[in-house]
């Protein structure tokens, strides 16, 4: 079994490199040529679920992936991107919301901790590993929830969890 995950097309705000976790933006149109050429990438392998992020970013990659391949889509409210709080549309090199994201068991102020995300992903991938342990499956979510997907797999150092970063639309393979 292989767990593939990307990152949704770009936004507006990860154009202009704002911080975005709750805010439910669309795609840009070069979000959805990303999306486009995800699911040209996505038609290489034996893929047999797409489980999306609720958000609107997410789901719309999702669905031009799920267009182009035919692979189905179901939502899990597990995969939505970290809760930034008071930085959600910050400039992402505010020294405020960069010092917060060095402490990953601390609360992002009127938000999560990355601690919390993984709280709630990592069961979903042990359900996933379960229900679907002879298919393939791709999870379609967010740079935050990428990050903490990633440390399921892969021992990381707090410097190298810090610097980790999933382009918008990129595909990245997980042996189960």
């Amino acid at each position: 079994m292989k767990i593939y995950i990307a990152r949704h097309g770009e936004t507006v705000w990860n154009r202009e490199f704002r911080v975005c976790g709750r805010t439910d933006l669309e795609l840009t149109e070069r979000g959805i040529e990303q999306a486009h050429l995800l699911a040209q990438e996505v038609k290489q392998y034996n893929i047999a679920q797409i489980i999306s992020s609720p958000l609107k970013r997410a789901l719309k990659t999702s669905e031009v992936v799920s267009e182009k391949t035919g692979i189905p889509v179901t939502v899990d409210d597990r995969l939505i991107e970290q809760d930034y709080g008071r930085f959600e549309g910050v400039s992402g090199k505010d020294e405020g919301f960069l010092e917060n994201k060095k402490k990953f068991a601390y609360r992002y102020p009127g938000g999560e901790s990355m601690m919390m995300v993984a709280a709630r992903v990592y069961p979903l991938i042990d359900e996933i590993r379960e229900k679907y342990c002879d298919k393939n499956v791709l999870l379609i979510c967010h740079g935050g929830v990428c990050r903490v997907i990633n440390t399921y797999f892969q021992d990381v150092t707090n410097e190298e969890f810090f610097h980790w970063n999933m382009e918008n639309a990129k595909l990245k393979e997980y042996e189960v």
